[in-house]
């Protein structure tokens, strides 16, 4: 029987994102695999995640892309990048808390390309006075990371409805970011 490696990575970000200590024993199970196969697609823990990154990244492109973040107003664009990214967010929960992937000099360079995209964004809706200038651009890139993953996680916990997703991270997040009139 083969193998759709795409579907066991899906399956193990799963498991990983409501248990991220999992063993590859218990990953095997949770994909319906056994270990040996497990094995075959993935040497070990460390190639499993690296191609959960490679995963993560994709998804978050594709969302970046779907969400069409150069069109109309910045806040706009960050409800669409939620409401896009909201299926992945489990995935990028696990992620963001994995500290193997920022190991070293080097970050991926998809990260580097997501952030810089997200950057932008940011510094786009500042420069148009929608967002705050006192935040940096890297800071509230850093802030929406961390609200889809607690977001993932409370939905995941049954904390948080999944239709309310997008609304809560989108609301904590503009509602910090947004430039308020001075007095």
């Amino acid at each position: 029987m083969a193998v759709d490696r795409d579907q066991v990575l899906r399956d193990a970000a799963s498991l990983l994102t409501r248990k991220a200590t999992a063993t590859m024993d218990e990953v095997a199970r949770a994909v319906g695999i056994s270990r040996a196969t497990l094995h075959r697609h993935f040497a070990g823990r460390d190639a499993l995640v690296l191609a959960l990154e490679a995963l993560g990244i994709a998804e978050c492109e594709a969302a970046l892309n779907a969400a069409r973040l150069d069109d109309g107003a910045a806040t706009d664009a960050v409800r669409r990048l939620v409401r896009e990214i909201e299926p992945a967010a489990g995935l990028i929960a696990f992620l963001y808390t994995e500290n193997q992937l920022f190991e070293g000099e080097e970050q991926n360079e998809g990260w580097a390309r997501i952030d810089a995209a997200l950057a932008e964004l940011f510094r786009r809706g500042q420069e148009s006075g929608e967002f705050r200038i006192d935040l940096t651009p890297a800071w509230l890139t850093e802030a929406l990371y961390g609200l889809i993953g607690a977001g993932a996680w409370a939905v995941t916990e049954g904390r948080v409805a999944r239709n309310d997703f997008t609304h809560m991270i989108v609301e904590l997040l503009l509602g910090g970011a947004v430039r308020r009139e001075e007095p």
